[in-house]
């Protein structure tokens, strides 16, 4: 089968991985992945050799500079430096792209996209640089043609509404941000959609993210990207906005 079979085939093959099979699969996650790869065509998307993508990195780099005006050295922050900026191979923890050992290299298309998916606090110190790809690469785009809500549906819709939905669900599942207390189960459904996209010879994902307006990219290869420079930014203000997820409820003063 080459096509969905529910709109909600996504959160099945989420919960088979997640709860029952994780290693070896069984028919209806091996149709779902057949899907997605076959659906996956129209969602690719070229990133041209010489295109600048931006990380950033909570913390900064301590540093003793030399300041002839006063002929001493001092102390002073500066951004992380390059080798900072790139996850070590064999050390990198879990993500939701990459499983734990196993580095991707999480970029974001803007500035402040990137500074946004740190998620930093008031007076953080953020480390951020330019990165320039160095070959041209083919990625899947999740984002495409999602319309920015999600729905669900009493009855099956059509195969094109079905593909739409599936992959709305992809890339909102792969744009939550990370969260230190989540379990290790969490990452599984896309870390295997990731590995199935590198076993096809692509060269990553993108999607949206949900800290900012613009999109992230996840590369597989740490060797197509060179850092061009470090800057470090100070987080000044943080707005935020409230909306209720869900009915209230009232107490009773029983006296």
């Amino acid at each position: 089968m080459n096509t969905f079979s529910s709109w909600n085939d996504y959160w099945n093959f989420d919960h088979l991985v997640r709860r029952e099979t994780r290693y070896i699969y069984d028919e209806s996650v091996e149709e779902f992945l057949i899907a997605v790869v076959a659906s996956s065509n129209c969602r690719e998307m070229g990133i041209r050799k010489g295109s600048i993508l931006w990380r950033a990195q909570l913390g900064c780099n301590r540093r003793v500079e030399y300041h002839p005006e006063v002929d001493e050295e001092i102390e002073e922050d500066g951004p992380h430096p390059p080798d900072r900026m790139i996850p070590l191979k064999g050390k990198a923890s879990e993500g939701r792209a990459n499983p734990k050992g196993i580095p991707y290299l999480y970029l974001s298309d803007g500035r402040d996209t990137a500074l946004a998916e740190t998620r930093p606090w008031k007076g953080t110190p953020i480390s951020v640089s330019q990165f320039m790809i160095l070959r041209d690469l083919k990625v899947i785009d999740c984002s495409k043609n999602q319309g920015g809500y999600l729905i669900t549906y009493l009855n099956e819709p059509s195969p094109a509404e079905k593909e739409n939905c599936v992959w709305a669900y992809i890339n909102q599942t792969f744009a939550e941000p990370v969260n230190p207390d989540d379990r290790i189960a969490d990452y599984v459904p896309t870390q295997i959609i990731a590995e199935v996209f590198k076993s096809k010879g692509l060269d990553g994902i993108v999607y949206k993210s949900s800290c900012g307006k613009g999109l992230n990219v996840v590369l597989f290869d740490l060797g197509v990207v060179k850092v061009l420079n470090g800057f470090l930014y100070e987080l000044e203000e943080i707005s935020f906005r409230f909306d209720q997820c869900a009915n209230s409820y009232f107490c009773k003063d029983d006296s």
